[in-house]
């Protein structure tokens, strides 16, 4: 096994850390306050290239490995969350489901604007009664020869007004269940297309999430991402890309957890010492360093199986459920070891805790993660290879005759 990384890698890092640093951390708190998605930020992420960081430079990406998508989520987690959901719902939920199941003629018209940054994309699946039982979805698409006719609502979609395409799932057949799910690719643009932010949220309060509603919106036949009734299979293996990326999101609030702490706690003295000699300090402390570590150990093992073009979708639950956990915890601690300032926002630590909620519940619960871990341990679940998967990492340099 190499632990180490690329120079790429280390290069990648350190930019993405400064542009947090830079072009983040200033504002955050304000755009916080003030509930505000701030589309700048995308803007500069794609003149980075770092909406399309893992996607092949054929269609439009850097054609970096998996790992470092998980560097770009951990470091801008470290900034805030709402960023990192950006790049997840962008990158991990639509565009690299679009490179596993799409056609080159979608490739062509979605993909690689999307990779570019050159258009915002994200992934409606979940409904007001449709959460971790995605069989009890209520849109549908009616097929109507030359087109379907979709009918019905999303909610808690990220990048909801801000999204140009968006990857839907509708039942075209109720009676199959699960299995009479398929996928569509939709523009906002459309007739029949409308979306709404949703205030007042715990955490996440600077990204922009909502609600999406179809109103006889017509589908063209050609937008069906691969076939009808494949649609499950579609969504959950954009979920495997997904809670890829909110692990590794995970990791930069334990980051951020971390970092705050230590400097607070040689900052802080009570009793005639800094606080960080206190033992139970460092109890806290240690156990932000652990959850960094074992966290990332996950999250990179996980990366290197879909560098190899293997299916994770068990390894990938583990770092999301881990991940998610430990940040919580991180964030809780630093909460604490702050004290009463910590119960304010004149530091970071109590939006770092805001914002560690929702990854414990959203692309999986934690309970259905326990659930799932669970059962691949008794033998109960395996997992059986997709008819497609992601290419394997490095990726095939030649541009196909078709897209020259």
């Amino acid at each position: 096994m190499n632990f180490s990384f690329t120079e790429e890698q280390e290069l990648l890092r350190k930019t993405v850390r400064s542009f947090v640093d830079k072009e983040i951390m200033p504002y955050i708190k304000e755009w916080d306050e003030n509930q505000h998605f701030e589309p700048r930020i995308l803007k500069r992420l794609s003149e980075l290239g770092l909406m399309g960081v893992c996607i092949p430079e054929q269609y439009g990406g850097c054609g970096m490995d998996y790992n470092s998508l998980a560097i770009v989520c951990e470091e801008l987690e470290r900034g805030d969350t709402a960023f990192r959901t950006a790049v997840s719902v962008h990158t991990g939920l639509n565009s690299m489901t679009l490179l596993q199941w799409g056609t080159e003629e979608q490739k062509r018209k979605y993909l690689i604007p999307q990779a570019k940054g050159e258009k915002v994309a994200a992934y409606g699946l979940t409904e007001p009664n449709a959460g971790s039982d995605v069989a009890a979805m209520q849109t549908t698409a009616v097929d109507k020869g030359d087109h379907y006719l979709l009918n019905g609502s999303k909610t808690w979609i990220s990048l909801c007004d801000v999204a140009d395409h968006f990857l839907v799932f509708a039942y075209t057949d109720k009676s199959k269940k699960h299995h009479g799910i398929s996928a569509f690719i939709v523009e906002r643009t459309w007739d029949g297309f409308s979306s709404k932010a949703i205030k007042g949220k715990l955490g996440i309060r600077a990204g922009n999430t909502g609600e999406l509603f179809f109103d006889n919106i017509r589908v063209p036949k050609e937008n069906l991402l691969g076939q009808e009734g494949e649609g499950f299979k579609i969504a959950m293996s954009a979920l495997d890309n997904g809670r890829f990326t909110v692990a590794a999101g995970a990791c930069g609030t334990i980051m951020a957890s971390l970092e705050a702490s230590l400097k607070y706690c040689h900052e802080r003295s009570t009793f005639g010492k800094e606080i960080g000699r206190h033992q139970l300090v460092q109890q806290m402390i240690a156990k932000m360093e652990a959850g960094l570590q074992v966290s990332r150990l996950l999250v990179y093992r996980a990366g290197w199986l879909k560098n190899e073009g293997k299916r994770c979708t068990r390894e990938t639950s583990l770092a999301k459920w881990q991940s998610c956990d430990y940040a919580y915890e991180a964030a809780n601690d630093a909460v604490q070891i702050h004290g009463a300032y910590g119960f304010s926002n004149e530091y970071p630590v109590e939006r770092y805790l805001r914002n560690a909620k929702a990854p414990v519940i959203y692309e999986g619960t934690r309970e259905i993660h326990t659930v799932m871990q669970g059962e691949y341990a008794l033998g109960y679940r395996t997992d059986k290879p997709l008819s497609k998967t992601l290419p394997a990492w490095p990726f095939e340099p030649a541009i196909e005759e078709s897209l020259k």
